[in-house]
C-alpha cells in the first residue's frame, strides 16, 4: 500500500554528489512513497565522471537503475521520465503532487528556475510547482557559491522554494559517510514534512 495518494517529484540535476539523490530514493520507495523521477542530461554524464556507470535513457532500464542504486527492489512506485519529455504528467498544473525535490541541484537548475526558464522536464516541473504555489526544496551542491549564485537563490527563496545546501552537521556523531548524507537528505525532506529517515536529531542539552 502507498504512503500517499498523491506523488512526490525527485528531480536530480548534473551536480556533483549523486549519493543524495540514491539515499532518498532509498528511504523514500521504502516507506511507500509514490515517486514520479526526472534527471536531466547531464546527469547522465555526471554518473559517467564519477562512478563509471552508464546510466540507462530509457524509462524502464531507468527505473531498474534506480531501484538498483537505492537497493530498494519492489517497495513504493517508482515513475522515471526522459528529460527531453516536456508532455509528460509533471509538467503540468493539474497533475497534482505532494510537491517537488531536486537532490542534488546545480547551479545551472538554479539560474533557470530563477529567470522561469524551462528547457527541459525537470525545469519544467519545478517551474509549476512554483505556479502552483506547492512546495519545491532544492539541495544545491556547490562551493564556493559566486554573487550570481547567491543572488539566483534569493530569487529562489523570495518565491518560496526552500533551500537546503547539501552541508551536513556532526551533533548525530556520524561514522561513515552515508550518516552525512542522509542527515543532509533527512533535513531536506523536513521541508516536505516528511519523515523516514531514522536520524538522531538534537534534543537538546541533558
Amino acid at each position: 500500500m502507498l504512503h500517499h495518494t498523491k506523488p512526490l517529484i525527485v528531480g536530480i540535476s548534473g551536480a556533483s554528489g549523486l549519493i543524495y539523490a540514491v539515499r532518498a530514493l532509498k528511504y523514500l520507495l521504502a516507506a511507500n512513497y509514490e515517486i514520479e523521477l526526472v534527471a536531466s542530461k547531464s546527469t547522465y554524464m555526471v554518473w559517467q565522471a564519477e562512478q563509471d556507470i552508464r546510466m540507462p535513457a530509457e524509462p524502464a532500464g531507468q527505473e531498474q537503475f534506480w531501484r538498483e542504486q537505492a537497493g530498494v527492489a519492489l517497495a513504493g512506485k517508482l515513475r522515471c521520465h526522459p528529460w527531453s519529455d516536456v508532455g509528460a504528467n509533471i509538467a503540468s498544473g493539474s497533475f497534482r503532487t505532494l510537491g517537488m525535490i531536486i537532490m542534488p541541484c546545480s547551479m545551472s537548475t538554479v539560474a533557470k528556475l530563477a529567470v522561469g526558464l524551462s528547457s527541459d522536464l525537470l525545469e519544467r516541473a519545478a517551474d509549476v510547482q512554483l505556479k502552483e504555489g506547492r512546495k519545491l526544496v532544492i539541495v544545491p551542491r556547490e562551493t564556493p557559491f559566486s554573487l550570481i549564485h547567491l543572488r539566483n537563490l534569493t530569487t529562489l527563496a523570495e518565491a518560496g522554494v526552500r533551500i537546503v545546501p547539501a552541508i551536513p552537521a556532526w551533533y548525530h556523531n556520524p561514522q561513515t559517510i552515508e550518516d552525512l548524507v542522509d542527515f543532509v537528505v533527512a533535513r531536506a525532506l523536513d521541508q516536505l514534512d516528511i519523515d523516514c529517515i531514522p536520524i538522531q536529531r538534537w534534543q537538546g542539552h541533558r
